[in-house]
């Protein structure tokens, strides 16, 4: 059963979230978060603090690199278009409702498909499972995602739980050649383009090296075929430029043929300068070559998906694991420095607890409810057991502030989290209410709805923790002792913890015997006149506010008309 939350506490707890969302690497971990919601259950509380106490110390802050590099491997089951699978009859409704690739009981519907299986003996032989069929459906996404394999063998090496990736590595490293093979056909037209080039400067190099000499009438007849275009004209008065040309072409084309992995043959033996390649030869040269790559990436495919198949399931587990990595990664560094609490039947109690929003907090100590033997903090002789609590003190001393630590505290403990304190003691409960202070709130519609939502705080039984900052701001100060009075008696009746925030300390504790008022108080100004307060309240011990100290800062900084007025009403203070 998740805890109850009022709006305001609430959005302390989504404020705790983002925080923890905000240190994941992985978009898609953060959904693990939710798993961790605030529970009324003690048990549930507790597995949790277990697994955390279990696992956290073992995340080392490596992983965070690895884990960036961990991306989705997603195996899809498309329909391919270059093969057709030739079955028995019998076969053939099962065949087709695999839905890999075309199927047939017809050998003659085969032609014009670069792959043909068959399980009857028509074409390559393959069983009736995908594994078979379409191997490239499950080794593609791998060889594509051969950084994020990296990356979870390394995160294997860094937990000492191993991966099955660096098994997977070596099998896919099977398929490089022929991958590196359809590179080249990405850039087939590049590729032929630049020998064509490489080839015409090597002939030029040749061309120039010639002399010749020839009568006046030769000379004459070469310069006319020449003019009219006519290159052959060399190579029939140099056979053995000619030879040497051809050598050229066919070391060319053995050069392809070795990269490429097939028989090629593209220039032209009748024009030797310069040497061009139609278009069409080189489509024909792209078709010829995909056929023989689908054919041999199937082939590889099929052979490596034999030893990575039983390692599949184990891989898709550490996709898993990543995320929860993540998860633990973020909350090993959001909670760096807290402590699990204990649960108990007492209330909460908490020992230099440090605000989880604000930079470099005094820590504080705080109880509400019972006090464990382990709080040992001053002062605690003043505290009964008090379930109610009324806390005093300072402007801008931190009151506020302790609310939501209390309200944080009370929220991981339930989440099941360490908590910001040295140490803790949290009774699970079943509603959490925190009241802020509206600053801009003020008239009857503003009081009735805060009284409104005051009552429905009160109106159920059960475990809660209410904490409200400031009720009497928005009325009149002696209708909020009466109203803020019985209001607390009611608390105090259904044995619900509360910490109210109050100017109005010294009334409240007249009508209310049973409650116990702490103080948070200033001490004076420093040298840049500004405000000294302990912000650790004095449990027991009313809290004054600092107005005489305000007015003094303000004095001291003023000059001229104003700094008289401000002297004026300091002596005033003093006086009185």
């Amino acid at each position: 059963m998740t805890l109850k939350l009022n709006p305001e506490a609430k959005a302390i707890y989504r404020s705790i979230g983002e925080e923890i969302r905000k240190r994941l690497v992985l978009p898609r971990s953060s959904s693990l978060l939710e798993r961790f919601e605030p529970t009324v259950e003690e048990e549930e509380i507790l597995r949790r603090q277990n697994y955390f106490r279990e696992k956290l110390p073992k995340i080392r802050p490596e992983l965070r690199e690895w884990i960036a590099k961990v991306k989705p491997i997603k195996f899809r089951r498309d329909y391919l278009h270059d093969r057709i699978l030739i079955v028995d009859e019998g076969e053939f409704e099962r065949a087709q409702n695999l839905g890999l690739c075309e199927v047939s009981a017809d050998p003659e519907d085969a032609e014009g498909y670069p792959l043909v299986l068959s399980t009857v003996g028509y074409g390559i032989d393959v069983e009736l499972t995908p594994s078979q069929i379409a191997p490239e459906l499950y080794i593609m996404p791998l060889w594509e995602n051969r950084e994020t394999l990296d990356a979870l063998a390394r995160i294997g090496e860094l937990t000492g739980e191993g991966s099955v990736s660096s098994e997977i590595l070596r099998e896919l490293n099977e398929l490089g050649e022929v991958m590196e093979r359809g590179k080249l056909l990405d850039g087939l037209e590049e590729l032929v383009a630049e020998k064509e080039r490489e080839l015409n400067g090597a002939i030029a190099g040749k061309l120039e090296k010639f002399s010749l000499t020839l009568s006046g009438k030769e000379l004459l007849d070469f310069l006319g075929e020449l003019k009219a275009g006519n290159y052959e004209a060399i190579f029939r008065h140099f056979g053995e430029v000619e030879g040497e040309i051809l050598d050229l072409i066919n070391e060319t084309e053995n050069e392809l043929s070795e990269k490429l992995g097939i028989t090629v043959e593209l220039f032209s033996r009748e024009e030797l300068y310069p040497v061009t390649v139609p278009p069409e030869r080189v489509e024909l040269l792209r078709e010829e070559l995909e056929r023989e790559l689908r054919v041999e990436i199937y082939l590889k495919s099929r052979e490596v998906l034999e030893g990575i198949m039983p390692l599949l399931p184990k891989l898709k587990e550490e996709l898993v694991r990543v995320h929860e990595l993540d998860f633990l990664l973020a909350v090993k560094d959001f909670t760096e420095g807290f402590s699990f609490p204990e649960l108990w039947k007492g209330g909460i109690t908490f020992v230099n607890g440090r605000h989880l929003f604000i930079e470099t907090p005094q820590p504080v100590s705080y109880s509400v409810g019972k006090t464990p033997d382990g709080f040992q903090v001053p002062g605690t002789d003043d505290i009964h057991g008090e379930r109610v609590v009324i806390l005093t003190g300072a402007n801008s001393g931190g009151k506020t502030s302790l609310l939501e630590l209390i309200t944080q505290i009370t929220l991981l403990a339930h989440m099941g989290f360490p908590v910001p304190a040295e140490k803790a003691w949290v009774e699970p409960l079943e509603e959490v209410f925190f009241f802020r202070r509206k600053r801009s709130a003020y008239g009857a519609g503003a009081f009735e709805t805060a009284l409104r939502s005051f009552v429905r705080a009160l109106r159920r039984e059960g475990r809660k923790l209410i904490l409200i900052d400031e009720f009497e701001a928005i009325t009149e100060p002696g209708a909020a002792v009466r109203i803020i009075g019985e209001l607390l008696k009611i608390a105090h009746e259904k044995g619900f913890y509360v910490v109210i925030v109050s100017h109005l300390g010294e009334d409240l504790r007249k009508e209310l015997p049973f409650a116990r008022v702490d103080g948070i108080e200033a001490k004076g100004l420093d040298e840049n006149l500004n405000l000294i307060v302990d912000r650790q309240p004095v449990f027991g011990k009313l809290g004054r506010s600092t107005p005489e100290l305000i007015v003094e800062s303000l004095a001291r900084r003023k000059r001229g008309k104003e700094r008289e007025i401000f002297e004026r009403v300091l002596r005033a203070f003093r006086q009185g």
